[in-house]
């Protein structure tokens, strides 16, 4: 008689600050598609430093499978996820967002692929819409950043050659442990802070650099959005100084960096001497907005990217600037 087959064991890391709304809804989403599976599964949540009752939500959930939720002071997602990922016992990790949902059938099918030797996946996101008009903006924006994947969805993969044109995040990441503590080990950002650091970008190039990613709609998963404009403002600023650390010389969105820093240079002197220029930008971001919503075959999301394109570009130019002060500072604290 043949020895039974062990189950492959998994380690679901969630990093959470400030999310007793919606931390529930993803865990119920998670236990359903771990049911589906025969993985041996856990999942170990780190409470970052919440103040709204994130804790004492978790406190009174009981999902199908062995929860531990560790508390700390606030240090940021990626020393999060690092507390997590040392506390894992599993030989395959999931890094999870708190707001995102997955799909009943997801980790079936990553499961069915492992045998392949197809270990590590992506998450194909969707943009819940019905959160309003900044959901819209993500869903028009990221269609159409990595429009040869959303084009044609489909199960494939891809490396570092072909790494700016697949969407990718750490929001929806199945990986083999070893290359995930492998990432963490060397993981090095331009900045002092690990706080304002890359932690999404930096890390899977590393891992696309030892191993092919996968991604396809049966690895699915749905991504809740900010409703509010100041959380959406804060978010928008703070992957502006993202930006910076996620695209340097060795990327093929670097002209766009540099574009961004000269054309926002330039503005400045000429708004001083005439505010008209402020709103000449302001318009030519909301007509980039709308022109890339009806690029897209959407021209019904026209208004909506008109009036919230110039918002997020504003904050995120903002945050590209503090990004670069990050880095110059740092640089020059360096000993060459």
């Amino acid at each position: 008689m043949a020895e039974p087959v062990e189950p492959r064991s998994l380690t679901v890391v969630i990093p959470v600050f400030n999310q007793a709304g919606e931390i529930g809804a993803t865990l119920e989403a998670l236990d359903i598609a771990l049911a589906a599976t025969s993985f041996a599964a856990e999942v170990v949540v780190v409470d970052d430093g919440s103040t709204d009752g994130t804790a004492a939500v978790l406190r009174g959930l009981s999902p199908g499978v062995p929860l531990r939720v560790i508390e700390q002071e606030n240090a940021g997602r990626f020393e999060a996820r690092r507390v997590g990922l040392e506390r894992a016992q599993g030989k395959y990790c999931l890094l999870l967002d708190s707001r995102v949902r997955l799909d009943p059938g997801s980790l079936r099918f990553v499961e069915s692929r492992l045998g392949e030797g197809k270990e590590v996946w992506n998450g194909h996101v969707e943009i819940d819409r019905s959160c309003g008009p900044y959901a819209i903006f993500w869903d028009v924006i990221t269609r159409r950043a990595f429009w040869e994947y959303f084009g044609n969805p489909r199960t494939t993969s891809f490396g570092l050659e072909e790494f700016e044109r697949y969407p990718k995040g750490t929001g929806c990441l199945f990986t083999p442990r070893d290359l995930l503590d492998d990432a963490f080990e060397v993981f090095e950002s331009s900045y002092a802070s690990i706080r304002d650091a890359s932690d999404d970008t930096r890390l899977i190039r590393r891992i696309a650099s030892r191993q092919r990613i996968n991604i396809s709609p049966q690895f699915g998963c749905h991504y809740a959005p900010r409703t509010r404009l100041v959380p959406f403002m804060r978010h928008a600023f703070h992957r502006g100084v993202m930006f910076v650390d996620s695209h340097g010389p060795e990327s093929e969105w670097f002209p766009i960096v540099i574009g961004l820093f000269v054309g926002s240079a330039a503005c400045v002197p000429l708004a001083r001497r005439s505010p008209r220029v402020l709103v000449a930008a302001a318009s030519a971001a909301s007509a980039a907005g709308a022109a890339i919503s009806i690029a897209e075959g959407r021209p019904e999301d026209a208004p909506t990217m008109a009036w919230v394109t110039p918002l997020y570009a504003a904050a995120h130019v903002a945050g590209m600037w503090r990004g670069l002060a990050l880095l110059a500072r740092n640089r020059l604290a360096t000993p060459t």
